[in-house]
């Protein structure tokens, strides 16, 4: 009799782990700050997150420099609808979107997920919002993952700047399509769980 009782806690402890590994989260909360909060995108806020995304100079270091025109950018907002993990930012103080950002395909292999297509109109550049909404998102995910990893133009010195001094390391590069455009080579970075915790 105690050996079944011990089989059936065994069992049991077993099915617990292998759930711990394939936890589910929100790929979509409702996250903020004092200053900022991000909202899952609608269709119907393309004028306000194309606003933030009209002018040139917002991708002039992306792999795609034409984002800013309508239709290409339709495309992008297409992608951020389907994604199932695209949010509007907002500054919460002036109530007006400032760019957009995802959380998208989550790996149950190895517990991991990533973090792009993400861009802040020019007025919110070196003001450290992008450190602010990064942080908030990096908080949230690492309560559930073990990795976020961001896949960053091979070329845009500025974004790479900017997840290096979140403590982001370089692990490797990558061809990469984006959604309905060509493939474009990227560089590859990750910050772990534990990395995050000790910084």
């Amino acid at each position: 009799m105690k050996y079944l009782i011990l089989l059936i806690l065994a069992k049991c402890l077993i099915t617990l782990f292998d759930m711990s590994l394939n936890v589910q989260f929100d790929t979509q909360p409702i996250l903020q700050t004092e200053d900022y909060l991000l909202l899952p995108v609608k269709e119907e806020d393309f004028e306000a997150v194309y606003a933030a995304a009209s002018d040139p100079e917002v991708w002039s270091q992306h792999p795609n420099k034409n984002r800013w025109q309508r239709d290409v950018f339709c495309n992008f907002f297409e992608g951020a609808l389907q994604s199932g993990g695209a949010f509007k930012i907002i500054d919460k103080k002036k109530d007006v979107v400032i760019g957009s950002t995802r959380i998208y395909d989550y790996n149950t292999k190895d517990n991991s997920v990533l973090i792009g297509y993400t861009f802040f109109a020019k007025a919110y550049w070196g003001c450290g919002a992008n450190q602010a909404v990064k942080t908030l998102m990096l908080d949230y995910l690492f309560q559930y993952v073990d990795k976020v990893i961001f896949h960053i133009g091979s070329l845009n010195m500025r974004s790479k700047i900017s997840i290096e001094r979140l403590g982001a390391v370089k692990t490797g590069e990558l061809d990469i399509a984006y959604h309905g455009e060509p493939v474009r080579h990227n560089d590859i970075y990750v910050i772990t769980k534990e990395s995050w915790m000790n910084r």
